[in-house]
This record gives structure tokens, C-alpha cells and sequence, in this order.
């Protein structure tokens, strides 16, 4: 048997004395060798066991082989995953249980997807190594988008990469150098807390609405090297209304929170843009916390900019989640909450 074939008619061994369900049909699949089947199966078969639960399919394995019983779709699903995971271990693809679940929603958002065009494409390597890379269709859109256009627009609930991505991009950029700095900015906007009685300067006080930027930073870089690029002034991180009267050339320019713009403010960032400078604004609609009756900067974006040239949206949605799987959950419920209950966060 050539490795790799699916199998359709396999003694299943395995499920000896367990009878198909007639509405049930059984697939098979098997690994080209046995180094691959163990990264791919898992130790004990704990990655089979995962898709298992996952997918509500049976699998079983011998040697090389696995058999999967269950309602067609999701047999067809589980052998589509193994046959696509089996691909990138091959091209030395570090396989983690979390990839299970990014694949699995790919597949099935798109069975005709490859997994290879998205998870093999690196954007950063960090210094401890991890390999920064799209883990949906969604983030796979928004990466080609900002490799072709000068702003970017990613607009999604929390959890989904928007800004984690936006800044391996906007590194690897200053590595490889595209751009000669980064600049990162948010709105300083209270979300319920107030921050105005802390000590110290301005920049100070505004310091903790700039810490998940910073975070990130040194996410990929190490502290030092991270903190040092800020020391030189190649990294700059700053509140929004620092940026009025400035020209930003050659520079790869973050707007984090930017559903907390308001519509000037907006406006003001997006012509801040000089040569050879590109930017991604990031934000999430359902979360904004500027005073009632004011708009949204973001918001108004998307109508008024819809259709310019170098200007695209990148929509993200609660199946692009990619933090603990919980938090999917948590982004699901309040959606439905928002969509049946019209005075849903209102007193």
C-alpha cells in the first residue's frame, strides 16, 4: 500500500465487535512513515483523541494507519485534516494541539483550503524562536493585504491577531529594511477606569493604555533589544494626540483601539501618512467606549474609505479567534447577546 492512500475498505480491527451505525461510513488514512505518524497521531494518540472530541468521530490506529467512523461529512472533515497536517509535518512543520483546532475551523469554512499556503507562511520569527504565522483564513487575507496595500483596515472582536500580526509585520518590515522605524500609537480613551489622578508627566499617565502595544513588542523581540529600538527612537510609542502636526515617512505606522477615535481624530491620523509609510488600523466596533453621541472614527472609516484604491477592510469574526478557547466562547455569547437584546449594555 502506497503511503499516504485513503483507505475505503480496511479491516477495522479496532472497532471489532462495535457495528456501523447505518448511517455511518468508515475512512481510512496512513502516514508515509512511522516518525510522521507519531507526530502526527500524538503520544498515547492524544492529537487523534482531540480531533475525536472535536469533530464527534471515532478514530482508531495501528502502525502507520488510522480509521475514522462516523457521519460522512466529519469522516470526510477528519480525513481531510490528517492528509493536510500529514503535509506540513513533511515540509518540518512544528505540529501544536492548537494547530488541530486552527486547522479544523479552516477546513471547515473551506474543504478545498491548504493548510501549507497558510500556516507555512511565516511573517516573523521572534527571538525565542516561535514561528508567527496566520492561523485562519481571515488572518491569511489580512497578511497578503498588507503586503499589497498601503493601509489596512482590521476590524474584528478580541482575540483574533489583528494587532499581534500587525506588529510581526511591522517588524519584519524594519528587519528586513522596508522601513527605516515603527511607529505605534492608540487613543488614550477610559474604558470605565480613570487614569488622570496617576503621578508622574503626560506621558506617564498615558503609559497604561500603551502597555499592550508594548507587551507585544517584546513578545517578538527580546526586552532588551525591543527596549533599546524604543531608546534609539526606532520604535515609537505614543498616544493619538501626539501624532497632530506630524508628517511619518518611511515608517510602518500601528493605530491600535481605533474604534475609539473619534471621526477628527481619524482623519487626522490618516493623513499623518508620508512617503514610503504604510499603516494598519485595527479595531473592534462592538467595543467602543468614546462619551454617547459621538462617532466612531473607525466607523465612519469604513463608509467614507470603502472603495479607495491601496485601501482595504479586513473583516474578522468569532470563528478567527486564535486565544484559549474560551475566549471564542466568551466573544460568542456576547455577540448573541448584543444581536437579541436591543438595549443590550445600555442601564
Amino acid at each position: 500500500m502506497a503511503p499516504g492512500v485513503v483507505l475505503f475498505r480496511f479491516n477495522f480491527s479496532v472497532f471489532k465487535g462495535c457495528p456501523l451505525n447505518k448511517s455511518h461510513i468508515r475512512q481510512g488514512f496512513a502516514a508515509d512513515n512511522q516518525h510522521l505518524a507519531n507526530q502526527l497521531f500524538g503520544q498515547q494518540n492524544k492529537n487523534l483523541k482531540q480531533v475525536e472530541r472535536i469533530l464527534r468521530v471515532r478514530i482508531g490506529s495501528k502502525g502507520l494507519e488510522a480509521q475514522v467512523e462516523g457521519d460522512p461529512i466529519q469522516v470526510e472533515l477528519a480525513r481531510r485534516l490528517l492528509e493536510e497536517l500529514h503535509s506540513l509535518i513533511k515540509e518540518g512543520y512544528p505540529l501544536y494541539p492548537s494547530d488541530f483546532n486552527y486547522a479544523i475551523r479552516i477546513l471547515s469554512a473551506d474543504s478545498g483550503a491548504c493548510l501549507k499556503d497558510i500556516f507555512l507562511d511565516t511573517v516573523f520569527i521572534s527571538a525565542r524562536k516561535k514561528i508567527i504565522s496566520p492561523k485562519s483564513l481571515a488572518q491569511k487575507k489580512y497578511i497578503d493585504a498588507i503586503r499589497s496595500n498601503d493601509l489596512v483596515f482590521g476590524i474584528g472582536p478580541a482575540g483574533t491577531g489583528k494587532t499581534y500580526l500587525a506588529m510581526a509585520m511591522a517588524v519584519s518590515s524594519l528587519t528586513k529594511k522596508e522601513v527605516s522605524r515603527i511607529v505605534l500609537v492608540r487613543p488614550a480613551v477610559e474604558a470605565g477606569e480613570k487614569l488622570g489622578f496617576l503621578p508622574g508627566d503626560i506621558a506617564e499617565k498615558v503609559n497604561p493604555y500603551l502597555r499592550p502595544l508594548y507587551d507585544a513588542l517584546f513578545d517578538m523581540l527580546d526586552f532588551e533589544n525591543g527596549q533599546s529600538l524604543i531608546d534609539r527612537g526606532v520604535v515609537e510609542v505614543a498616544p493619538l494626540a501626539f501624532m497632530r502636526g506630524r508628517t511619518l515617512n518611511d515608517a510602518f505606522v500601528i493605530l491600535d483601539e481605533a474604534q475609539n477615535t473619534t471621526a477628527e481624530q481619524m482623519k487626522m491620523f490618516l493623513t499623518r501618512l508620508g512617503f514610503g509609510s504604510r499603516a494598519v488600523v485595527t479595531g473592534d466596533i462592538t467595543q467602543i467606549d468614546l462619551p454617547t453621541g459621538r462617532l466612531s472614527g473607525l466607523v465612519q472609516a469604513e463608509r467614507v474609505l470603502k472603495g479607495v484604491d491601496s485601501i482595504h477592510f479586513n473583516h474578522f469574526s468569532d470563528r478567527d479567534v486564535v486565544r484559549h478557547p474560551i475566549v471564542q466562547s466568551i466573544v460568542q455569547a456576547y455577540e448573541r447577546a448584543r444581536k437579541d437584546e436591543p438595549d443590550f449594555g445600555r442601564v
